[in-house]
């Protein structure tokens, strides 16, 4: 798909610009810190208790380990907020066509 067949907005400067939606979030790296929740603009993320398949019975009190989700990507605006203050690189982002279909961003 050549990159003319992506929605594309216009910086204020008049400069084209493609945003990249956030289609995965990959909870394995992710560490919970919620940066990505704070700085989007829109009801992207949300916190959730992250999928522990350990079952110590090391006498210890389970705690709850959170990480963050994605709660509603179609709230996405590209803005890229969550990838750059993401200390992990969770994020993954791709172009959408004005059909809705999202590309893999290389």
């Amino acid at each position: 798909m050549a990159a003319d067949e992506y929605i594309v907005g216009i910086t204020r400067g008049g400069t084209n610009w493609t945003p990249l939606f956030v289609i995965e979030l990959d909870q394995s790296t992710c560490i919970g810190c919620g940066r990505c929740y704070k700085v989007c603009p829109r009801n992207v993320f949300e916190l959730v208790e992250r999928d522990d398949d350990d079952d110590d019975d090391d006498g210890f009190s389970d705690d709850t380990s959170m990480v963050m989700a994605i709660h509603d990507a179609m709230d996405c605006i590209g803005c890229g907020a969550c990838s750059r203050v993401c200390p992990k690189d969770c994020h993954t982002h791709a172009p959408q066509a004005p059909s809705g279909d999202l590309t893999v961003a290389a």
